[in-house]
């Protein structure tokens, strides 16, 4: 008889780990400039490690941080000195974290004078004008789009709860766009087939001229959350992994898995890790 079985969904983003070579800048950085605040602090444990996938991490200095409002998307960032001199764009794996905030203009104002370095100044998007982004690199040479959406949007994506809200979009790229959609395939996600388009931070990074096309497309979630999945040139690398441990940067996400009753870590086509986490888990063991 044929499976009749519904394939799961993907439901939300839970977390977003990173391993960075400086924790307290990371803190300094994100608390002060973006009103996170501090939810966890101390060592990585055996447990977790070993739900990684990654044993050289035990013990390991960690800190959790999330939006001032208390939403549900946690920052996670781990000591790792290798992670030194990494930079996002140009690396395949994950690489953007998108954050919704209530007013973009008045947030990169105020990020003039910050750690953070400005590479896309706010601006409208030209599909959706009630939408307005910019781009931004950090302290560990980690990206974030900042992103205001309009309430006529009317698109089904996250509003901001606090002027800098909670991670609503993640981004991993790879050399080629469909098999980074592999993965989604065993998932009953709606997906908007790759187009190719100018993205101008893209081709910055990589030293291409401003016109390049670069072919993305998207995996949708719940709660007004996608995943971005884009090509990357071919002048981008992979990224390292050390011995034991996570890739370094922006190294993992953690979803939540409509049904699943245990915590599974996926490897995508770009050597992105993928942590799904069943949605009937207590916060606890996440």
């Amino acid at each position: 008889m044929p499976d009749t079985r519904a394939a799961p969904f993907l439901e939300r983003i839970l977390e977003v780990t990173y391993t960075v070579p400086d924790l307290d800048l990371i803190e300094s950085t994100y608390t002060r400039w973006l009103g996170y605040r501090v939810t966890e602090r101390g060592a990585v444990s055996a447990s977790r490690a070993r739900d990684w996938e990654a044993p050289a991490l035990v013990g390991r200095r960690q800190l959790a941080l999330e939006p001032a409002h208390g939403e549900s998307v946690v920052l996670r960032f781990v000591a790792e000195p290798l992670a030194a001199g990494w930079q996002a764009l140009k690396t395949f794996g994950w690489n953007v974290s998108e954050i919704v905030v209530e007013d973009v203009d008045a947030l990169a104002a105020r990020l003039a004078e910050s750690p953070f370095r400005i590479i896309g100044a706010p601006a409208s998007l030209t599909r959706f004008p009630m939408i307005r982004a910019m781009q931004v690199v950090g302290p560990a040479g980690e990206v974030l789009y900042f992103t205001q959406v309009g309430a006529d949007s009317g698109l089904d994506l996250a509003r901001a709860q606090a002027p800098v809200g909670r991670v609503f979009i993640v981004v991993a790229a790879g050399p080629n766009v469909h098999r980074l959609f592999d993965m989604y395939a065993a998932f009953s996600n709606a997906i908007d087939p790759p187009v190719s388009t100018r993205v101008q931070v893209i081709s910055r990074a990589n030293d291409l001229p401003a016109d390049t096309l670069h072919a993305h497309g998207l995996v949708k979630l719940g709660h007004g959350s996608l995943i971005e999945l884009d090509e990357y040139p071919a002048v981008a690398s992979s990224r390292t992994l050390p011995a034991g441990g996570l890739p370094v940067g922006m190294a993992m996400v953690t979803f939540a898995l409509q049904g699943q009753a245990e915590s599974t870590l996926l490897r995508g086509a770009a050597g992105d890790c993928i942590r799904l986490v069943g949605t009937n888990q207590s916060e606890g063991n996440r």
